[in-house]
């Protein structure tokens, strides 16, 4: 799944397209690495996203195309 998709599917970025903008800013980081929107997210990938002076790090623990909110944060788990 397209990074930007996954981050709008588990809700951490309530729009696709300001997740498109965050990663073209540099600051969604896939295992420690700069990562594009159309970056491919796996299970166990370590996702860091800047929101100013703070960050969220948090762990996939699964893909999927579609979910309820209540259902959204089981695809992650913060570390």
């Amino acid at each position: 799944m397209r990074l930007d998709k996954f981050l709008k599917v588990s809700r951490l970025i309530k729009r696709r397209t300001v997740a498109n903008e965050a990663c073209d800013a540099g600051r969604v980081l896939i295992n420690g690495k700069t990562a594009k929107a159309s970056a491919a997210v796996k299970v166990n990938d370590v996702i860091e996203i800047g929101f100013g002076t703070k960050a969220v790090k948090v762990q996939v623990l699964d893909v999927q195309e579609t979910t309820r909110k209540d259902d959204a944060k089981e695809l992650y788990k913060y570390l």
